[in-house]
């Protein structure tokens, strides 16, 4: 009788809470409040030392969590959660475990991006009454291989029917197959039936705006035949350059000098096999080509594309790599550092290429309309229209790689960690973390940033117009 009432109460513990996951916020208001001087009080600066803007939501309930461009740790202030931002931010997600996660557009409100030492006050309310925490969406598709991807996630269908169940609200989807033009879109599911599409593809045809996914071998100046592989994606091609495996000393080497930091010590020995990886940073041209969308704030089909997090990475990886038939990803960071490093043709520069920065890289001392000097001026910045650049537009490295120091951030596959002293072979960074590696330096940041052996870090669904990716493969 005990056992019984127990599992009674664990079903309708079960059902409750089910029931409070499904609620969803509502949105009050969103205004500046230019009379709080919060921000300018209590300054908070983001990693380039600017000052940020901060938003306070009020909100009647603890464990809320915030993502976007938020910079430090958010603290509750009974009934008031204090938000940092970066300086132009617009988007901030909302979440609670709880609760249906609530995408905020500032500029829905007037608010075109978050200023720098202003502060900001969002009303959040919680929802009165509990509904269905869930939901089925079916889509019923052909031709029966292709894939299902809902919310950057694939699913295995069966003949042609796929069936998820759901979080009740707004869901996006993409259904896609080799030789067929992709379809995706946005449902909105309701508590209160189920949601069903039917999505037939269309075969491609071969003209000059689209060209059936191939992938070929093509030749270069800076290699051979053998090092490069060609690919084109819907009328895009890219180029991927084999890198013969070796060892290598990662980390803080001679070269690098009293720059290096802590996180990139010890040096230590690694060795690799054999990989390939892009010859530039992805353009918002492939990027376009593949997703259908370009979220770079700077537009330009042969500059790389940015404004991107890791997690959008990988979805554009999947479709990738069913467009082009091969298996893509993100570098490894010790393929990363081996690579800017020239590989096994490595001359010890301390950037990637050259000892002279300004050969291999765009920085913020020469990415704007005049040469720029001495210490960083955000100021400056902005006053001589500083930006990135088209690729392959410097010095390639060793291997024929451009930027990977400058242009733009890359992320890695790794979680972030410490080094280790020990040797390694085919290292693939800690099982779990926090953040994700970032390399290379970008347009915004000093010479210091653009060294082969400089690491940072940023949350999976961190974005900003200062990072981008090289894949490889």
């Amino acid at each position: 009788m005990q056992i019984k009432s127990i599992t009674l109460a664990l079903v309708f513990f079960v059902t409750l809470l089910n029931a409070a996951f499904s609620q969803e916020l509502t949105i009050k208001s969103l205004a500046a409040a230019p009379m709080d001087l919060s921000a300018s009080q209590y300054e908070r600066k983001d990693l380039a030392g600017h000052p940020c803007g901060l938003v306070k939501v009020q909100l009647a309930t603890t464990g809320a969590k915030f993502k976007g461009n938020v910079v430090g740790q958010t603290a509750y202030k009974t009934g008031e959660y204090w938000v940092y931002m970066e300086n132009g931010s617009y988007m901030l997600t909302v979440k609670h475990p709880n609760l249906v996660p609530l995408d905020i557009n500032f500029k829905d409100y007037g608010i075109s991006g978050v200023s720098a030492k202003t502060t900001y006050k969002l009303t959040l309310l919680l929802p009165e009454s509990s509904e269905k925490s869930s939901q089925q969406f079916i889509i019923r598709y052909s031709p029966v291989d292709a894939i299902v991807i809902i919310d950057s996630k694939p699913y295995q269908g069966n003949d042609g029917v796929v069936t998820a169940s759901l979080p009740v609200g707004q869901h996006n989807y993409m259904v896609t197959a080799s030789g067929y033009n992709p379809i995706e879109g946005s449902i909105r599911l309701k508590a209160s039936a189920p949601s069903a599409l039917r999505i037939d593809l269309e075969k491609i045809r071969n003209n000059t705006a689209t060209t059936t996914p191939q992938y070929g071998v093509t030749n270069n100046s800076n290699q051979t035949k053998d090092d490069i592989e060609t690919f084109t994606v819907f009328g895009v091609s890219f180029n991927m350059v084999r890198v013969e495996g070796g060892t290598f000393t990662m980390g803080a080497t001679s070269e690098q000098g009293s720059d290096a930091s802590d996180d990139e010590k010890p040096a230590h020995q690694v060795t690799l096999s054999d990989f390939s990886i892009g010859e530039t940073e992805v353009t918002q041209a492939l990027w376009q080509a593949v997703m259908g969308s370009n979220p770079s704030k700077l537009k330009g089909s042969n500059l790389p594309v940015e404004t991107v997090s890791w997690d959008d990475c990988q979805t554009f990886i999947e479709r990738l790599s069913h467009f082009a038939g091969r298996r893509f990803r993100l570098p490894m960071e010790a393929e990363w550092e081996y690579a800017a490093r020239g590989g096994k043709k490595n001359c010890g520069y301390k950037y990637s290429g050259s000892n002279q920065v300004g050969e291999v890289a765009w920085l913020w001392e020469n990415c704007g309309d005049k040469p720029l000097r001495g210490s960083f001026d955000p100021e400056k910045v902005i006053k001589h229209n500083c930006r990135a650049h088209d690729v392959k537009t410097k010095k390639a490295n060793e291997l024929g790689l451009y930027d990977m120091s400058g242009n733009v951030w890359e992320w890695c596959q790794d979680w972030w960690g410490n080094y280790g002293s020990g040797s390694q072979t085919n290292p693939i960074g800690p099982s779990s973390g926090s953040y994700r590696v970032c390399r290379g330096g970008s347009w915004f940041f000093g010479t210091w940033y653009c060294r082969v052996s400089y690491r940072t870090h940023f949350t999976p669904d961190f974005r900003n117009d200062l990072l981008g990716l090289r894949i490889a493969l």
